[in-house]
C-alpha cells in the first residue's frame, strides 16, 4: 500500500497521522473542507477538498488510493445540532465504505471512539469484548460514532470490506491547533483554585495512536476492533500530574457527583428551550461523573505499540500550547 487518503485531516488526529504516515514512506493524499483551516504544511501532500457527507466528493477523493483512514468526525458535545453529527459521523461513514467498496481499496482504517466499548473500573479496565452501555448518557457523539461503527463491522461481514476499526481514548500531545482534547489541559492552566470532577479517563499520546493507526494498515485483522489506550487516571490525578508538569500549584477543589448531574439535566432542559446545546448539559455531566478505564493490551500485542507515559503526552502537548501562544 503506497498511497493513503486520511479524511478529516486538517484535525488533531488526521494531522499527526498524516505526518506519521509520510516519516513512514507512504504517500499521502488529505480530504478536507474547502473551508477547513490548519492545512499540514510541513510534508508533501495532495490535498482534495470536498464534504464527507457528499457522495460524490468522496469518490473521487478515494479514487487512486491504496488505503483510507478515515478520521473525520463531529466530536464537539455541545452546539451541535444533532443532523450535523448523523450528517458527518454516520452519512460520511457510509459514503467512505461505499467509495472503498467500489474502488477496491486494499484496507480502511475507521477511526472511532472507546466509548463505543463500555468502561471499566481502575483494577479491571474494559477491553473490546465489553459491551456498549452509553447509551442513557443520551450523547449524539457517542451515539452516532457507534451506528457508524457497526455499520463498518457489518459491511466487513456481509461485502468483504477489508476494513479495522481503531477505538482509542483521550488524545494528548503536540499540534491540537483548534484545540480540542488539549481543552483539559487548557483549563488547568494559570488558576488558583481549580475544580475537579468525580470521575476519571484513560489518557493517550497522539503520536501513539498514529503508530497505531499506521501499524493497523498492515498488521490489524480485517473485522477486529482495537483499544489504544494507554494510562486510566482520576481527574483529581490528572491534575496533580499537569500541576506537577507545569509548575503550578492550583487548590484542587472537588465537584460533587449530583451538582453536576443536576446542573447537566437543568442544561439540557434550557438548551431545549434554546434549541441548543449548552456545554454543561445531561450528557457532559454524566460523563465527568463515571470512571472512564479502559486497556490497550490487545493493541499492544497485534499492532506492536508500546504507549508512552501520560506525564509525557501531557508535558509535549504543553509545551506546545506555550510555544504557540495558547497558554
Amino acid at each position: 500500500m503506497k498511497k493513503v487518503l486520511i479524511t478529516g485531516a486538517n484535525g488533531f488526529l488526521g494531522s499527526n497521522v498524516a505526518r506519521e504516515l509520510y516519516r513512514n514512506g507512504y504517500e499521502v493524499k488529505l480530504m478536507m473542507r474547502s473551508a477547513a483551516s490548519g492545512i499540514t504544511s510541513d510534508i508533501p501532500c495532495e490535498v482534495f477538498y470536498g464534504n464527507i457527507d457528499n457522495a460524490n466528493d468522496v469518490l473521487f477523493a478515494v479514487a487512486g488510493c491504496d488505503a483510507v483512514v478515515h478520521t473525520a468526525s463531529v466530536t464537539k458535545q455541545w452546539a451541535v445540532p444533532k443532523k450535523e453529527y448523523e450528517a458527518v459521523n454516520i452519512t460520511g461513514t457510509k459514503n467512505i465504505v461505499q467509495a472503498c467498496l467500489f474502488h477496491h481499496v486494499k484496507k480502511l482504517v475507521h477511526v472511532s471512539t472507546a466509548n463505543t466499548i463500555g468502561p471499566g473500573n481502575i483494577a479491571h479496565p474494559a477491553d473490546e469484548l465489553s459491551a456498549f452501555r452509553f447509551v442513557k448518557a443520551h450523547s449524539h457523539y457517542i451515539n452516532t460514532k457507534y451506528i457508524a461503527q457497526q455499520y463498518v463491522l457489518e459491511q466487513v461481514l456481509q461485502k468483504q470490506l477489508p476494513a479495522v476499526v481503531i477505538n482509542p481514548t483521550f488524545m494528548l500531545g503536540e499540534n491540537d491547533s483548534k484545540p480540542s482534547s488539549g481543552q483539559i489541559i487548557l483549563y488547568g492552566m494559570n488558576k488558583k483554585v481549580l475544580f475537579v470532577p468525580p470521575g476519571g479517563k484513560n489518557f493517550v499520546h497522539i503520536k501513539d495512536v498514529s503508530r497505531g493507526i499506521v501499524n493497523a494498515l498492515q498488521h490489524g485483522v480485517n473485522g477486529e476492533c482495537y483499544l489504544l489506550a494507554g494510562e486510566n487516571l482520576s481527574y483529581k490525578d490528572f491534575f496533580k500530574l499537569l500541576a506537577d508538569v507545569s509548575g503550578q500549584k492550583p487548590l484542587l477543589v472537588n465537584i460533587p457527583g449530583f451538582i453536576l448531574k443536576a446542573g447537566g439535566l437543568a442544561g439540557s432542559v434550557v438548551g431545549a428551550i434554546r434549541r441548543t446545546t449548552l456545554k454543561l448539559n445531561y450528557a457532559s455531566g454524566y460523563l465527568l461523573c463515571i470512571h472512564n478505564y479502559y486497556s490497550g493490551k490487545k493493541s499492544e500485542k497485534e499492532l506492536n505499540i508500546t504507549y508512552t507515559p501520560v506525564k509525557t503526552a501531557v508535558a509535549n502537548a504543553l509545551n506546545w500550547f506555550r510555544e504557540n501562544n495558547y497558554c
